[in-house]
Formats: C-alpha cells, sequence, structure tokens
C-alpha cells in the first residue's frame, strides 16, 4: 500500500543521519496520505542503514496497522494525535538534534536573531513543556504550544516538526538545527538583537510568498 508515499519517507528518513539530527536509532518521519488519510511512519528500534521502503508501518489515524509486520515508532500516538488535530498538516518530523534540544534542555526559545529564522518560521521557535515518551502526550504538548511556526521545542526533550507534507517538516526540521547552532554560536560572542516583528513579517511574507520558483 501507499508504495510512492512509503518510498518518499524512506528516502527522507536518511536525510536525518545525513544533516546531523539523529545518532543510532532515534528520530523519525511520518507523512499522511492526502486520499486515504492513512500514515505511513518509521518502526521502532531499526537503524537508518538497514530501513527499507517495505519495513515502514502503515496505520490509520487511529492507531490500527493497515499493513507492516514490525512496531511502529513509539512516537507513533503523539504523531497521530498531531494528525486528528491539525488537518492542514501533511508530514511531522522527530528529532534530537544537538544544538537545537540544547535549547530545549534549558527551556529557552530560539528568538528572531536571525533573516533564517524569520523566512522559515515566521517568528520565534517555541519551546513546549516536559512529557512522557509513548502516549499522546508528547503530541498534545505539540499541539497546544506550536502556535503558527511549524517547529517546536520539547522541554528536556528533542524537536517536532510539521509541513504541508513529509518534505517540508524534514526542511524545518534540517532548518531548526542550522539556526540554532548559529545562534548559540552567536551567543558565545555576545547578545544578538531580535528582528523587530513587522520586519519578520515581512521577511515571512516574502520567503513564503515570493521566494523560488513559481
Amino acid at each position: 500500500m501507499l508504495e510512492a508515499l512509503r518510498e518518499q519517507v524512506w528516502k527522507l528518513h536518511l536525510e536525518l543521519p545525513k544533516n546531523d539530527l539523529v545518532k543510532w536509532t532515534g528520530g523519525n518521519v511520518s507523512g499522511r496520505d492526502p486520499e486515504t488519510g492513512l500514515v505511513v511512519i518509521k518502526p521502532s528500534g531499526v537503524k537508518y542503514p538497514d530501513l527499507k521502503p517495505e519495513h515502514l508501518i502503515v496505520i490509520d489515524l487511529d492507531g490500527k496497522i493497515v499493513e507492516g509486520t514490525l512496531s511502529p515508532s513509539s512516537d507513533t500516538a503523539s504523531h497521530l494525535y498531531i494528525y486528528r488535530h491539525r488537518s492542514d498538516v501533511g508530514g511531522i518530523v522527530h528529532t534530537h538534534s544537538p544544538y537545537a534540544t540544547a535549547f530545549a534542555a534549558v527551556n529557552k526559545p530560539i528568538p528572531v536573531y536571525l533573516t533564517a529564522i524569520a523566512d522559515e518560521f515566521g517568528g520565534p521557535i517555541p519551546v513546549g513543556g516536559f512529557a512522557l515518551i509513548g502516549g499522546e502526550e508528547i503530541g498534545k504538548v505539540v499541539v497546544e504550544s506550536i502556535g503558527r511556526s511549524v517547529a517546536v521545542l520539547l522541554k528536556n526533550h528533542g524537536v517536532f516538526t510539521i509541513g504541508k507534507n513529509a518534505e517540508s517538516a524534514v526542511k524545518a526540521a534540517v532548518m531548526v538545527e542550522d539556526v540554532a547552532r548559529t545562534v548559540w554560536i552567536a551567543l558565545q560572542i555576545g547578545t544578538p538583537d531580535e528582528i523587530p516583528a513587522e520586519q519578520v513579517a515581512k521577511l515571512h511574507d516574502r520567503y513564503t510568498n515570493v521566494y523560488g520558483q513559481r
């Protein structure tokens, strides 16, 4: 089932270690099929070099396995909670990327110190509260805390990103780590100035509606 989506989500998983966003078996990507509403997600505890498209699990929004022989990711319930409460979301990524997770560890959002933050996120990258792994609790924190952003830091845990599809969610995860690293470096030098909100809005609008090929 959903062969094209499985292939896409499998390839996107390979971007996580490639961009130093995960280690060993941590992290996951999921994608929602817009026609059926079914979700494709990584199996639990499988190393990225060993992962194949046929290993990915197809599940419905209630968590019933539709196709797949392996156990789904331990974050599955939270992914599904987000999908059920955000009809605009077609892809979700979870990582423990080091610089972004460092901000999560100290419960600090990432202010708009860079035009790249304004472009991609349209405001500060927020931080949500602590939640245990395994149920819907993390998904609830994501939905409650992410606001208009496509990324949220989870206290003492890591990063969740969302997108209109799995690829855009992976892009957001890559960008979170990139800007978090630059902000951390800047903070070693001094205190950066935040970009004013009206300028952030202009930058985000340009990036969203003008930048790139149309």
